[in-house]
């Protein structure tokens, strides 16, 4: 059973691999958009949920004719899954390609033809990995029949234990090789795997045949299972609440972890974590545990609210880790429990029955996403959110006569009552937590809160302290470097603009700063509500949205870049800090810069902005621009700091004074550009920034062995191994040299 173990333990660790990794190759090929993440989340689940359940009937059917050992057929479906991550990537490419092609006016068919797209390559593959439990339980059902009625808890207890490895180590894999580096340690894992399980079969007692395959075992208590209908609805309800929920974890801590793809890993890290600890408690105490009243379903739904408490902006003591784990444990570790229990429950050891259960599950853990992104949290905060999944619990904890496993009817009659009464305790004190707890946005006493299926977003603060927060974070503020960001590249053109670009729309200053020009200006921004709050930070911002100039998309600038036709003579953005955000290397990569070059007029001037920044993401940043374009040029900020503007064209950019530059602008532009200083005169304004150039080969001579930022190598977003492993290896080597010297040696 050991080997088993390990098996699903790798196996776990290889399927969260695949999916990170997939997931971010769909988002570079098809959008940076909630739709396109659901899209891609939901056919994995999906693809799981047939392979179980389409295994689990196929062993139903032909399994005791097999006459070849049921590790055969698991050792050809991880060597497929291995196959998967050699050919995705190019599934994914030539879809791409085929999408280029095709002439999609609208965004619902684009999603509709790249999500078709998605669902053709990922679900025959996730199929396969949804396939592997039915079938390594058939094999454990005729080899090892003392252990056949738990096994699926056995095989998902492996499974969630290699996912929370999965969850953390290809982050550093990532950083070190790269996205297609870290797919072939996946490969090598599942070759591995295949030829393992083959060699088991080879040998003079091959596992498969160390006991009869009769009739199925524990055939009472199966019989006795299957007409328990209600556990589809717990383990529908199981999944539907666990990946429901989640959403809304993202977007109550990432005020507290930020953007970075560290902070999503720690709560699917945590929930995993915590998930394996309870399956583990089941395994060891579940089966002694003769009868469970309606007090276990409402535990889950007072769990599942826990997060509203510890996310409550006034508890300023808490720190974020402690905020993520007391919030999100005690849910995961009691659905740790259950889960694996009601799947043992109805299948008692029938890979059938398990397939065809965890496929129920499966079912609820695609439709909690959806209803959460696109319908729960469009309308309503977290906190209710929350309270939405938890009643079906808290209901079931109320209304439910007590649920017997082994006990008789007596024995819950006489239980029955005080089970009640613990129920009801929870729902109460679930009910006061809802009470007293607060969301993010109630601290701020000025403030607008539009809520969308991609982030809430909050306009607060008065004057020139106004502020624009996304999901809890600060993404901009007013200040004059964002007029910069317009003013200076158009400058810089010698000739008349006809027209602009800005990606990133922010609170809008820089497309305001574009529109004083008085040429067309098109403004791309991914959140929706974004825009909507251009009046809170600017007064003349509803009558510029309506200007015949003036155009709004709300799409992934780069997707939109690839797809549109048009020209422009400058193309400005501003990607959301903090630097390391999580896809924000899809805007200053390598293959971005390609798009953008397809899109400047001859002469026209891509102005990219770069917060503070490492010396190894500075170094990559910079090789992409210089590799990308033959003409680069760098500026501090006008406020200082080490935030850069990077002007870069096909065209020599000429070395213009500040005198110049201010004789290049319509009066409206001046205007505009000195509207919030700092310094006296516009020549002034424009001098202070060219006078602080900066050197492209400087830049990349700080880390001299950064590789150039590509879509495979997002160096900016994966940082763990330079920041913090790499410098506690050296710490460590340090202390032990120190250990070596002699005494005198460290004497003053």
């Amino acid at each position: 059973m050991s080997f088993f173990f390990v098996f699903f333990f790798i196996s776990g660790f290889c399927s969260i691999l695949y999916e990170l990794v997939w997931l971010r190759l769909a988002m570079a090929r098809f959008g940076v958009t909630s739709a396109m993440v659901s899209i891609v989340l939901s056919m994995f689940m999906a693809g799981l949920g047939l392979g179980s359940w389409g295994s689990g009937r196929l062993i139903r059917r032909y399994g005791s004719r097999w006459r070849f050992p049921a590790l055969q057929l698991y050792a050809l479906v991880e060597l497929l899954i291995g196959i998967s991550a050699i050919l995705v990537p190019h599934e994914m490419n030539w879809g791409r390609s085929l999408l280029a092609n095709l002439p999609l006016s609208s965004s619902w068919s684009y999603y509709a033809a790249s999500g078709s797209w998605v669902a053709l390559t990922l679900i025959p593959w996730c199929a396969c990995m949804g396939a592997t439990i039915p079938i390594a339980m058939q094999a454990i059902r005729k080899s090892f029949e003392e252990e056949a009625e738990r096994s699926f808890s056995y095989l998902y207890l492996a499974n969630v234990l290699g996912a929370v490895a999965g969850a953390t180590v290809p982050l550093l894999l990532i950083e070190a090789y790269g996205f297609r580096g870290t797919l072939r340690v996946g490969v090598c894992l599942n070759a591995l795997l295949a030829a393992s399980a083959m060699a088991l079969t080879l040998g003079s007692a091959p596992l498969g045949h160390a006991a009869s395959a009769g009739p199925p075992l524990a055939a009472e208590e199966t019989k006795r299972s299957a007409g328990r209908k209600s556990l589809l609805i717990l383990l529908f309800l199981t999944g539907f609440t666990s990946m429901g929920i989640e959403v809304v974890w993202i977007r109550q801590f990432t005020p507290y972890l930020g953007t970075v793809v560290y902070a999503f890993a720690a709560i699917l890290a945590v929930y995993l974590a915590f998930t394996f600890i309870g399956s583990r408690i089941y395994r060891r105490w579940g089966r002694e545990s003769e009868s469970r009243g309606p007090w276990l379903w409402a535990l889950v739904g007072f769990f599942a609210l826990l997060s509203a408490v510890t996310a409550n902006p006034e508890l300023y003591q808490l720190s974020a880790l402690a905020r993520l784990i007391l919030g999100i444990a005690p849910f995961s570790g009691l659905l740790g429990f259950v889960t694996p229990m009601l799947v043992d429950i109805r299948s008692a050891g029938d890979p059938n029955r398990a397939g065809s259960a965890y496929a129920i599950n499966v079912v609820g853990c695609i439709l909690g996403p959806l209803v959460s992104g696109f319908i729960l949290l469009p309308l309503i905060s977290e906190r209710w959110a929350l309270l939405v999944f938890a009643a079906p619990w808290l209901l079931i904890g109320a209304a439910a006569p007590a649920w017997t496993g082994a006990g008789s009817g007596d024995e819950a009659r006489r239980r029955g009552p005080w089970q009640r009464g613990i129920s009801y305790a929870f729902i109460a004190v679930a009910l006061a937590m809802m009470l007293v707890s607060k969301d993010y946005e109630d601290q701020f006493e000025h403030r607008a809160v539009l809520r969308d299926n991609t982030a809430t977003v909050v306009a607060t603060g008065e004057g020139m302290k106004k502020r624009l927060l996304i999901n809890g974070v600060g993404v901009t503020y007013l200040t004059p470097v964002t007029k910069v960001m317009a003013h200076l590249p158009l400058a810089f053109l010698d000739h008349r603009p006809q027209n602009a670009l800005v990606i990133c729309f922010g609170m809008g200053t820089t497309f305001r700063s574009l529109l004083s020009w008085n040429i067309p200006t098109t403004a791309v921004e991914l959140v929706p509500s974004v825009p909507k709050v251009f009046w809170y930070f600017h007064p003349d911002g509803e009558e510029l949205v309506h200007s015949p100039l003036a155009h709004v998309v709300i799409d992934d600038g780069r997707r939109y870049l690839e797809r549109t036709s048009e020209q422009y003579d400058v193309i400005t953005l501003d990607p959301p800090p903090p630097v390391e955000a999580a896809a924000s290397s899809l805007l200053y990569s390598k293959e971005f810069y390609t798009a953008v070059k397809q899109h400047l007029r001859p002469g026209g001037v891509l102005q990219q902005w770069l917060p503070y920044a490492d010396p190894v993401t500075l170094s990559s940043f910079a090789r992409a621009l210089k590799e990308s374009f033959p003409y680069v040029r760098a500026f501090r900020a006008l406020t200082g700091g080490e935030r850069v503007h990077f002007l870069a064209s096909n065209s020599p950019l000429p070395n213009w004074t500040a005198s110049d530059l201010v004789s290049h602008m319509p009066d409206t532009a001046v205007k505009d550009l000195m509207e919030w200083g700092p310094q006296p005169t516009p020549e002034r304004q424009f001098a202070v920034v060219l006078d602080r150039e900066l050197s492209l080969d400087d830049m990349i001579a700080g880390a001299p062995d950064a590789p150039t930022l590509q879509d495979d190598r997002p160096m900016n977003e994966y940082y763990a191994l330079r920041r913090h492993v790499e410098p506690a290896l050296r710490r460590y080597m340090a202390f032990l040299d120190l250990g070596r010297k002699p005494t005198a040696v460290l004497q003053p």
